[in-house]
């Protein structure tokens, strides 16, 4: 009986792949749903639109420009909101970065040179030593960073990562969740169309959230 189960959910993974279609996603193959729907935080018809990343991660900075496009893109019709994964746990400096450039008000301005100094400039921000030496060498107040870097706003935010990570079961990055329920990630749309290309990827990838967010919209 467990054999005939394994095979019948072998099959059913294979018939959803040779179904796949970027356009027109299929669960299982280009998109799985949270077995429990976390709470969003759009009203209306907008539909909120989470990506989980890391800065050292390498697809995420790959992905970046094509997430923001879209974004631009989708304009009113969602929400976006970026939540880093803390691969180091509750105290990831990476993660801190993040929440602290954001409570400075400063994320729009260095989000995309984080990335930049991380994949370009082979800089290696791992540490709090060097996220605090970094970011006082490219222009922010070392004394108001310091503040914001040790803020109980962040500390709080920082620890409750690995709690969100895991409601959400994200566990790899880059990881986009549409309406608190639709996971999906460039590896999966690669996977399910055997797409080796990284620009029909990313073309890809851009059409599953527009037809995942259309579909999240007329669910509301």
């Amino acid at each position: 009986m467990r054999t005939l189960r394994f095979a019948l959910v072998a099959a059913a993974l294979v018939a959803g792949f040779a179904n796949a279609s970027p356009t027109d996603p299929r669960v299982g193959a280009e998109y799985t749903v949270l077995a429990t729907p976390q709470p969003t935080q759009t009203v209306g018809k907008k539909v909120e639109v989470v990506e989980f990343f890391a800065y050292h991660c390498g697809a995420c900075n790959a992905f970046e420009p094509t997430l923001v496009n879209w974004v631009k893109k989708q304009g009113d019709n969602i929400v976006m909101r970026r939540i880093p994964l803390p691969f180091q746990g509750a105290s990831d400096p990476e993660a801190r970065l993040f929440l602290t450039l954001d409570a400075m008000g400063k994320l729009e301005q260095y989000h995309h040179r984080v990335f930049r100094a991380v994949h370009v400039e082979r800089k290696r921000l791992m540490k709090d030593d060097d996220i605090i030496a970094w970011a006082t060498a490219n222009g922010l107040d070392k004394a108001k960073f310091m503040e914001a870097w040790n803020s109980f706003g962040v500390q709080t935010k920082l620890k409750r990562l690995p709690q969100i990570a895991e409601a959400y079961k994200a566990s790899s990055t880059p990881t986009v969740v549409i309406d608190g329920k639709y996971v999906v990630s460039p590896a999966t749309v690669a996977q399910s169309n055997k797409i080796q290309d990284m620009g029909q990827l990313m073309t890809a990838t851009g059409q599953v959230l527009d037809a995942l967010v259309a579909k999240a919209a007329k669910e509301k």
